[in-house]
């Protein structure tokens, strides 16, 4: 065989390999934003990675003996590119699997421009994800602030008193919980685009 027909036919053989390569990485780019949501959907169902589960209602603490508290600490961060300042009102509360607690998160947007935002969670330690329920939060819609605007927003939750039955979580005496706030790319924004969860305005 010449050395031409021998270029040739390697030339066709590489050409064919990096064919290949490039349709395994777009597969496997496609199947990555495919699972996302899906990944997600898995995460909020299970408590998988320790995402809190959403309820209604708390189902009250009958049959929780006296003493048996749980800590939830409350941890709050921003996105390198989101400029609100962004804290929890209290640090910390004790409270009793399965009756209702109600806490604030304080956001303040410093800029001279309207921000909209989006906030992502989880619970540590990990098997806690599924007996934490959220029943409303500021997490559920996106959040609007006005240029110099300060709101406090709310979440309701309990943490499911099934957890002390548990063997693997019931040894669960501290659960934190974060939120990261992301800024979503810019839109016109109006009073009207205000997030749906109530959020107290601070003076």
């Amino acid at each position: 065989m010449s050395q031409p027909e021998t270029r040739a036919k390697d030339g066709n053989a590489n050409r064919r390999v990096a064919m290949i390569c490039v349709g395994v990485v777009a597969f496997m780019t496609a199947g990555a934003f495919a699972s996302a949501p899906l990944y997600d959907l898995f995460c909020r169902v299970t408590g998988f990675a320790g995402t809190p589960q959403r309820s209604a209602a708390a189902p009250g603490s009958q049959g929780v003996m006296p003493g048996q508290l749980v800590t939830v600490r409350f941890n709050s961060d921003t996105s390198p590119d989101m400029p609100w300042r962004f804290q929890p009102v209290q640090r910390e509360v004790k409270v009793v699997p399965g009756e209702e607690t109600l806490i604030f998160y304080r956001a303040t947007n410093p800029t001279d421009k309207p921000i909209v935002g989006t906030a992502t969670f989880n619970v540590v330690p990990e098997k806690a994800g599924p007996y934490f329920d959220k029943i409303a939060c500021f997490c559920f819609s996106e959040q609007v602030l006005q240029p110099g605007e300060s709101v406090d927003m709310p979440v309701s939750f309990f943490v499911d008193p099934q957890m002390l039955k548990d063997p693997k979580a019931r040894d669960v005496k501290t659960i934190t919980l974060s939120y990261t706030f992301f800024r979503k790319p810019e839109t016109r924004v109006s009073d009207r685009d205000a997030g749906t969860q109530p959020a107290k305005a601070v003076n």
